[in-house]
């Protein structure tokens, strides 16, 4: 196996295993799709979705519950975003009362709603991002970690400048999406940039962007020589992703998901939202369902299904009906159903 694969080690005591990531997605990584992901193995650490540490200071009950998380998930760590030391350093004192493995910084966003209170936004102030991450590292004990582009745009790459700031303020590890904030998810990721990162500073430096298979993966780890690897768009499309860069690194080899394992994971996904008492469930099915039907024979039926949906109840009974027709459907065509024909309509 991959050496650089096997554990990602971040401070004495608390090593990650295997050395690979879920990165953080509005949207998409709260409680049901880490554990989701937990699930099906081969991911080391998993992330919360980026939660707004202003709204944290403000008691906003919505914004608390994106520090969810189940036992089950750990090792987990809780992204912040923010421009305000004093506000972060008190949001990164909640998650580890809460039990979080460690605290995320996040300054990769693009978003414009972010840029102005954090996000990729503080790559312009470094300055201020040293009064952040100096009052971050005074106001917890767990491990503290940044996530962040290559610059705000081509004229302004600080990957060396933040790498060595973060590293003299504490910071015990380091994820970079080479890409700028300007660029968005366009283009290709520079992974030399990680390379650069990785010759510059001490800590561990993690690997994101364009990894979409466990090859990518090799050759990131090959190219950069990065300490782990973190995945954040490839797994929200296919989740199994994790599981085959461990049967990868162990073996050489890797299979693709049957049909029945997409139909599995359209069930449980849906059951588990339709059971939570997350009031974006119902939206959440239905962007799951433009992400995973797309492959599924008839797919086109279920999303319409789904999406005319109006409550989480009634896409999984849409869901279940579905997947009861195409079973029966497949045992018409391959002759084990005894049932006259007139009975199948």
């Amino acid at each position: 196996m991959l050496e650089q694969y096997k554990e990602l080690r971040i401070r004495a005591g608390y090593v990650i295993r295997p050395a690979a990531v879920l990165a953080p997605m509005a949207g998409v990584t709260d409680t049901v799709f880490r554990r989701l992901i937990r699930g099906f193995g081969g991911c080391g650490l998993l992330m919360t979705e980026f939660t707004s540490a202003d709204g944290l200071a403000k008691a906003s009950h919505r914004t608390r519950r994106y520090l969810h998380f189940q036992p089950d998930e750990r090792p987990i760590a809780a992204q912040l975003f923010g421009a305000n030391p004093d506000t972060l350093a008190q949001a990164a004192a909640l998650c580890e009362e809460l039990g979080f493995d460690q605290v995320d910084l996040n300054l990769g966003c693009p978003a414009k709603k972010v840029v102005k209170c954090g996000g990729s936004g503080l790559l312009r102030d470094l300055p201020q991002l040293e009064k952040i991450l100096r009052r971050l590292r005074a106001a917890v004990k767990i491990p503290l970690t940044l996530k962040f582009r290559s610059g705000w745009d081509d004229n302004s790459i600080v990957v060396r400048e933040l790498g060595r700031l973060a590293e003299d303020c504490g910071v015990e590890a380091i994820a970079l999406h080479p890409r700028t904030r300007m660029q968005g998810y366009s283009g290709q990721a520079d992974w030399r940039l990680i390379a650069e990162l990785k010759q510059t500073v001490g800590i561990p430096v993690i690997g994101n962007g364009d990894v979409n298979s466990p090859e990518d993966a090799e050759r990131m780890f090959a190219e950069t020589g990065c300490d782990a690897v973190m995945i954040g768009r490839a797994a929200a499309s296919n989740p199994w992703i994790f599981r085959q860069l461990a049967d990868y690194f162990a073996t050489g080899a890797y299979t693709q998901p049957s049909e029945e394992d997409r139909h599995q994971l359209i069930r449980n996904f849906c059951r588990r939202l339709a059971a939570s008492d997350d009031p974006e469930a119902l939206g959440k099915m239905k962007q799951f369902a433009s992400r995973f039907t797309h492959t599924v024979r008839g797919g086109a039926q279920l999303r319409k299904a789904i999406y005319q949906s109006r409550r989480p109840e009634e896409v999984l009974e849409q869901v279940e009906a579905f997947f009861a027709g195409e079973a029966h459907a497949d045992s018409v065509r391959s002759g084990t159903d005894q049932q006259p024909a007139a009975v199948a309509h």
